[in-house]
């Protein structure tokens, strides 16, 4: 099953891949290798806001890391001009989560990233990780995740 049919299994379908916010690229693709720019939680309705360890929980944390993947699969997309056959693997992800001074279950939060790849890519989906708390993320956002890609 191919990437768009594993999505489409699983009800999701891919937004066109977000637009910069500000004076930069939202992917650069050197050799074999894509760099995604930050995604933050978004969806259908708009920004996913929130703090983690004030108003928002874990699962709703997880909800948004999930967003910000699926945004990062829209951004390979790009990068590979629409042929998703072109993605080898996930290489590493690092992300932000907008929380208190003493939460700390950020990667239970990212969790909510890895595991949708995962669930998507196989074992193309495992990647390394890095998980941190920020005191505010842009536009209030409750997450926001970057990535990096091999590819063909």
């Amino acid at each position: 099953m191919g990437i768009e049919d594993k999505l489409a299994s699983l009800g999701v379908t891919l937004p066109n891949a977000p637009a910069p916010a500000a004076n930069y690229v939202p992917f650069v693709k050197v050799g074999n290798i894509v760099y995604v720019s930050g995604q933050i939680s978004n969806d259908e309705n708009g920004l996913i806001i929130g703090k983690l360890g004030d108003d928002m929980d874990v699962a709703g944390g997880a909800a948004a890391a999930r967003r910000c993947a699926i945004n990062l699969l829209a951004q390979v997309k790009a990068a590979c001009g629409g042929d998703f056959d072109q993605l080898v693997r996930v290489v590493k992800l690092t992300g932000f989560v907008n929380s208190t001074a003493d939460f700390t279950n950020q990667p239970q939060v990212i969790n909510g990233a890895s595991d949708f790849l995962v669930e998507v890519l196989g074992d193309a989906g495992r990647h390394s990780r890095s998980a941190v708390s920020a005191a505010a993320l842009p536009l209030g956002v409750a997450v926001e995740i970057e990535g990096i890609f091999e590819v063909k």
